[in-house]
């Protein structure tokens, strides 16, 4: 099946980079019933439903797999009672537009952020279907400390897309996150306004799912500060807490501790040229509260000369 696919792509000259990742700015999953809501699957009244339970859940596997490594991806599971289901997948839309949908739409997904400890494992060892990419991030000056913005280089096999993000100050709660497709030459006319108190963030972005959970796996490349060597961090979206939530996780991975809400593994941070001490670019949290109980010095968070996966010393 493969080889049809690539002589398909050959003759109509597109490639799969970008007839995955350039056509469409989002791609939501929803889980079909039978993978997870199975009493909720049934043949009956449904005339475009002809699958037994066991090829549904097949096909549904295969049709998520299909976007794995698309830049927005998210996958909606059946956690939760169906209407609250819709109510997290219009949640996605409007968290990618920028939209406040304040309670009419709340739920308790948040991101979640893990430190990993290299090496990885082989290949091999990763579920099928992985998607790697090279990703590389340059902030840029803003009109004021409370806002930041960025520009992404994301690519495959010699093909790339670029996005433009910013991100506002709290507003009525919650930070807003504005993402914007570019294209080539604006990204390169962009540049010029790159903010010189950070250094270019390279990477190698590894997209995995995994139980009907979108992982996103960060590792940090040469060159990079000294602060990120080595550095790999695991990030997915989730409702879950506590021992489900590591029940989630890949059982692969060599997973240290989770390290959502902290500064000192925000890539705005990471990304700072100058040691953090006395760092009036650091920034402890674009909400104000969120990070109160990171120990500070000085209003910064104090760095011992420990080496930094455990992110000190600098």
């Amino acid at each position: 099946m493969r080889d049809k696919w690539e002589e398909i792509l050959r003759r109509t000259q597109f490639n799969e980079v970008d007839i995955r990742d350039s056509r469409y700015n989002q791609i939501i999953h929803m889980v079909s019933a039978a993978n997870g809501a199975e009493p909720f699957y049934s043949l009956e009244d449904h005339a475009c439903r002809s699958e037994s339970l066991d090829l549904a859940r097949k096909l549904d596997r295969k049709a998520a797999q299909a976007w794995v490594g698309h830049p927005y991806f998210d996958v909606v599971d059946n956690s939760t009672d169906f209407e609250t289901k819709v109510c997290r997948m219009i949640q996605c839309v409007c968290q990618k537009l920028g939209i406040d949908a304040r309670d009419r739409l709340q739920t308790n997904a948040r991101k979640v952020k893990f430190l990993v400890k290299g090496p990885l494992p082989s290949e091999e060892i990763f579920p099928p279907g992985f998607q790697d990419f090279a990703v590389v991030h340059d902030y840029l000056q803003t009109n004021g400390p409370k806002m930041q913005a960025r520009l992404r280089k994301r690519g495959q096999k010699g093909h790339w897309s670029y996005t433009y993000t910013v991100r506002r100050p709290e507003l009525q709660g919650q930070v807003i996150e504005v993402k914007t497709a570019l294209t080539q030459r604006d990204y390169f006319n962009m540049l010029s306004q790159k903010d010189h108190n950070h250094v270019t963030v390279f990477k190698t972005r590894r997209c995995i799912l995994l139980n009907d959970q979108y992982f996103q796996l960060d590792v940090y490349k040469d060159p990079c500060h000294p602060r990120c060597k080595g550095l790999i961090l695991l990030e997915t979206y989730s409702t879950l807490t506590g021992d489900e939530l590591q029940q989630r996780l890949p059982k692969f991975l060599d997973i240290v501790k989770e390290v959502t809400g902290d500064p000192r593994y925000s890539m705005f941070n990471l990304s700072l040229k100058e040691r953090w001490a006395d760092n009036s670019h650091f920034c402890q949290s674009l909400a104000g509260t969120e990070f109160e109980d990171v120990p500070l010095k000085n209003g910064l968070f104090f760095c011992t000369n420990e080496n930094e996966n455990g992110l000190a010393g600098y």
